[in-house]
């Protein structure tokens, strides 16, 4: 037994002792949450590479409250799974046999898709004061590390974690990650990078230190900065700054954020690159540091709110030799950058990226729950052997949720997205998502 589930067994054995205190039970909050996913995956300029499959998942939350005292114990819980509607060898089979899995599904031994995967997961929970403990199941949410949502299932991660909020207008938060169990996946895997990631020959680990804080230093202005260490990877140090300010009728949020990234211990030797504790990246030929991870990533994005419609303006430069680095296992995962949109993420070494986006809520014309958003992202001076490259994306989205009646809640999301550029494969996407959820307790 690793330490994490030893810790989350003498948690649990603490609740268990007080489950019946008030609060545990008054103050606990259970849900359904029902989406149907179906996708299209168009490779354009590679022959046969159609990815297509259609499932259901289900998503059982329970939220527990504290036990009375002055230390306060409860545990969460979350169960998953996902049920094949539609595949076929053709539409998921992975022919590289170093994946871990097809668009939706886990892959059977003879290259189809599983036709169910699920997971349990839980979490102990300890509170004192206003800083709350957490080991077990987590979902972090933070600039230098968020969990994937873009599939059937949610990825989640194993570890602790401590959040505070003792001090007004300040959120401390610091943790340790062990593992991750991917969205079409019912095992938990080790952490990695791009370029070290590949299911049979890469390297992993099993330690991700992060922490850090955001601080609201007045109403429209809020200040963030994080610290993240993959160990034999990467650190990477992040800041941040969100701002909202009213003009005219309207109103302009700017989102300001850089990262520094830098190697970590094997990857910071041939020895250990050589190994596989490598990052993806570009570097002339003969170069000594090949595969260590260097990089600054900087972003600004600004959007302007008037009535139903949101504009926004975005610019994005990758600088050093090696891509972003960011927590990728290799079965999907998500990078906190603005770029990081439906197919793409435009996170390669040198890369620049101008982003413009438009969106219209039409609660402002009498039809309250239909929203839709267009995308374009134009990447260029991406670095590679063959000269700079370029790429770009074009994403629309259309979103409607039922605003009464007996299906009240029930929600309609339509993808399509488009990828060009002789940085990577082309390709079409469509994404059909219906979602529901269902509260029981």
């Amino acid at each position: 037994m690793n330490k994490s589930s030893l810790a989350l067994a003498v948690a649990l054995g603490a609740i268990a002792q007080q489950a019946g205190a008030a609060g545990f039970i008054e103050d606990s909050k259970a849900t359904i949450g029902l989406r149907n996913f179906y996708i299209n995956q168009d490779t354009r300029n590679e022959a046969a590479n159609t990815q297509e499959e259609w499932g259901q998942g289900f998503q059982f939350n329970y939220i527990s409250g504290f036990t009375e005292g002055t230390v306060g114990v409860g545990v969460d819980a979350i169960g998953l799974l996902g049920i094949k509607l539609d595949s076929g060898k053709g539409r998921h089979y992975n022919p590289s046999s170093d994946k871990y899995s097809g668009t939706v599904f886990p892959t059977d031994n003879d290259g189809r898709a599983v036709d169910d995967f699920s997971s349990l997961g839980l979490t102990g929970k300890v509170r004192l004061s206003k800083t709350e403990g957490r080991i077990g199941t987590l979902q972090p949410k933070l600039p230098v590390v968020t969990f994937n949502d873009g599939r059937l299932l949610p990825q989640t991660f194993e570890g602790g974690q401590i959040t505070s909020n003792e001090i007004d207008n300040l959120t401390l938060i610091g943790g340790q990650l062990e593992h991750a169990k991917g969205r079409s996946s019912s095992s938990s895997e080790g952490l990695s990078i791009g370029g070290a990631n590949n299911a049979k020959t890469g390297q992993f680990s099993n330690k991700f230190y992060y922490a850090g804080g955001d601080y609201k230093i007045s109403k429209n202005l809020l200040a963030q900065y994080y610290y993240g260490e993959l160990n034999e990877f990467y650190q990477q140090h992040f800041l941040g700054l969100t701002h909202n300010l009213a003009i005219g009728p309207g109103a302009l949020k700017s989102d300001l954020r850089y990262f520094n990234s830098s190697s970590d211990g094997k990857n910071g030797s041939a020895a250990g690159r050589a190994d596989g504790y490598k990052s993806s990246g570009y570097w002339e030929s003969g170069d000594s540091d090949k595969g260590e991870v260097d990089n600054n990533t900087w972003s600004a994005l600004f959007t302007y709110t008037l009535g139903g419609h949101a504009l926004s303006a975005g610019y994005q430069e990758v600088a050093g030799d090696s891509n972003f680095p960011y927590l990728n296992q290799g079965d999907g995962a998500t990078a906190y950058l603005i770029t990081d949109r439906q197919i793409g993420k435009f996170l390669s070494a040198g890369e620049r990226t101008w982003l413009a986006e438009y969106g219209y809520d039409f609660s402002k014309v009498g039809v309250p729950g239909l929203k839709a958003t267009v995308t374009y992202l134009s990447g260029d001076n991406i670095d590679s052997a063959d000269g700079d490259k370029q790429e770009w994306e074009r994403d629309f989205r259309l979103d409607y949720t039922l605003q009464e009646g007996a299906l009240k809640g029930l929600g309609v999301s339509w993808r399509n997205a488009s990828l060009r550029g002789n940085a990577a494969a082309d390709q079409d996407e469509n994404r059909l998502i219906l979602s529901y959820s269902l509260p029981i307790l």
